[in-house]
């Protein structure tokens, strides 16, 4: 299997930190904008979209900060994806960052499939 290759990107948003969170860590939220429906149970969510199903284990999360997931099918791979909301100390601007990985070829590809995805948050937010 091809070596998958880590990329960040970083989106601002306005909204405050706290209900931003509210959309990146919880089913009800990331169900908003990120996939049709998000479930939950512990720690394994559920994410479905034109009814194809992805399970991801939720690994790390820090209230109001961040939130990491790992995709069930990359268990065995260092592989994740992180969505962390980050507050400039100095003009205060709020931002999302995504870490991610994907293949080479399809990096462009995955890209603009989260640009995608925090324009219909920024949408719900009300911050387009």
């Amino acid at each position: 299997m091809e070596e998958k290759i880590k990329y960040e990107m970083e989106f601002v948003v306005h909204a405050s930190p706290s209900l931003l969170y509210q959309y990146i860590s919880t089913p009800s939220g990331l169900s908003e904008w990120f996939a049709d429906n998000v479930n939950s149970r512990g720690e394994i969510f559920k994410f479905i979209w034109d009814g194809s199903e992805e399970q991801a284990k939720l690994i790390t999360k820090k209230s109001g900060e961040r939130i990491k997931f790992k995709w069930l099918e990359d268990e065995d791979d260092p592989y994740y994806f992180e969505i962390r909301i980050q507050v400039d100390e100095i003009t205060k601007d709020v931002s999302i960052m995504i870490t991610d990985f994907s293949e080479e070829d399809e990096v462009d590809e995955a890209k603009m499939l989260w640009s995608n995805q925090i324009s219909s948050l920024k949408q719900v937010l009300g911050s387009s």
